[in-house]
């Protein structure tokens, strides 16, 4: 009877061990990038002296900043973190102040540190390699699958959905600027304020460019940088370039109120990132895509706490709520909006629709652009090697083109889409 009692405790100890690996996802192809449910029910229970530490690039007055701010102060209410406990570090640039922040923060007692800005990246990665009983996490970074720390972890989220989904707001607009005969031009055309032509921002406004060509086929788009993440007088500057240039349209990533400003003023139509403008732009702000960072945030640190092992490279998408878009603005947004986008959404979720479909775009590849892709006759992609592990080289090393489409955040959870696609011109 022993014996078979053992062999029951044994065989449901199996089952439950499967139910569990069950949960998880691994992309095809990819190291460490897992699909996580960050919804599923966790009862750790959070110790009265747990203490956190976060790090932000600027402060409150950063559209960007303040996404993970609030992101930040919702997940340690849910896990019920006494404010006592929980150590905001902002105006913290991108360079040894972040290592210098990081091991104040573990001088403190912090066993959960998280920053927010890609520059932090090399910092906050000295510091794991120093405070080994530390957990650090690190959103935007590349390089937590390949350095295999088992303290050190990146984190982003398939943004590029909700900038498409965005971007289809947009779409909707321009035609119906066009069907009032209030276009600028003869055709409806874009403009998009940019920091840096980096991978994440080509991704972002490709991604929303895209949106809105599925719904106006014949918008074109110009894109304008400010090599600067915060700049209101350049960001605003470029707004009113690309206004003058007659754009319809403005949409940005930057982290300023610059450009949301500069098209109230002008009565120009907006579609802003990381939150909502309305209250500053109620005339012109349509909608915003944002990362909610809450869930991983929540996930990080009960794990943390639990002693449960986080992944390296932790994606975030649409069904865990990490992906979302703010409430329409009915005053300035076409009419049938939100049924376009809900639609869009359903498809993305389902698989049935990719924002990255080659058929919906085409490529112009050359000595200097785009040399790592190749098209058919018809400029549609069919391959493109990605610089998925970021080893400093800017070489590709990963195929991410299969089965008709650009597999994005697969691969590594922050945005490696670098292509220049046709119908959008950088000035």
């Amino acid at each position: 009877m022993k014996s078979m009692k053992k062999i029951v405790a044994i065989v449901l100890a199996a089952l439950l061990v499967v139910a569990v690996f069950a949960g998880c996802s691994k992309k095809d192809g990819g190291e460490t990038t897992t699909a996580t449910t960050a919804k599923a029910e966790d009862t750790t229970t959070i110790p009265a002296d747990f203490k956190v530490g976060f790090i932000f690039l600027h402060d409150e007055n950063s559209t960007y900043d303040l996404n993970f701010i609030n992101a930040a102060k919702e997940a340690c209410k849910e896990l019920g973190i006494a404010d006592e406990n929980i150590i905001m570090k902002t105006g913290i640039d991108e360079s040894n102040a972040c290592y210098d922040t990081a091991m104040d923060l573990v001088d403190q007692g912090c066993k959960f540190i998280f920053a927010d800005s890609f520059g932090h990246e090399p910092f906050m990665i000295q510091a794991a390699k120093e405070a080994t009983d530390v957990q650090f996490f690190h959103a935007t970074g590349t390089k937590a699958h390949t350095e295999k720390l088992p303290n050190y972890h990146n984190a982003f989220a398939s943004i590029y959905e909700g900038r498409y989904l965005a971007g289809i707001a947009a779409g909707m607009k321009l035609n119906e600027l066009k069907d009032a005969g209030k276009l600028k031009g003869e055709t409806a055309k874009m403009g998009y304020v940019g920091a840096f032509p980096y991978a994440e921002v080509k991704s972002g406004y490709t991604s929303f460019f895209l949106g809105a060509k599925s719904v106006c086929p014949e918008v074109t788009m110009e894109v304008t940088f400010t090599n600067s993440w915060y700049d209101e007088a350049a960001e605003k500057d470029a707004a009113n370039n690309l206004i003058a240039r007659k754009c319809d349209l403005i949409s940005q990533h930057a982290d300023s109120m610059g450009a949301p400003t500069a098209c109230e003023n002008a009565g120009i139509p907006n579609v802003s990132y990381n939150g909502s403008t309305v209250e500053a732009c109620p005339n012109t702000f349509i909608v915003s895509s944002k990362i909610n960072w809450a869930p991983y945030m929540k996930l990080a640190i009960t794990n943390t706490v639990a002693g449960k092992t986080t992944e390296a490279d932790w994606t975030g998408t649409l069904e865990t709520e990490s992906v979302q878009l703010t409430e329409i603005n009915e005053k300035a947004a076409a009419k049938g909006t939100q049924e376009a986008i809900d639609a869009a959404k359903a498809e993305l979720i389902a698989g049935t629709r990719h924002v990255y479909d080659v058929k919906n775009f085409t490529v112009t590849v050359d000595k200097d652009k785009n040399v790592n892709a190749k098209v058919d006759d018809k400029g549609n992609l069919t391959s493109y090697t990605a610089d998925v592990d970021d080893m400093g080289d800017f070489k590709g090393d990963t195929e991410v083109v299969k089965d008709g489409y650009f597999h994005e955040s697969e691969f590594r959870s922050a945005p490696y889409f670098d292509i220049d696609i046709d119908g959008i011109t950088i000035l």
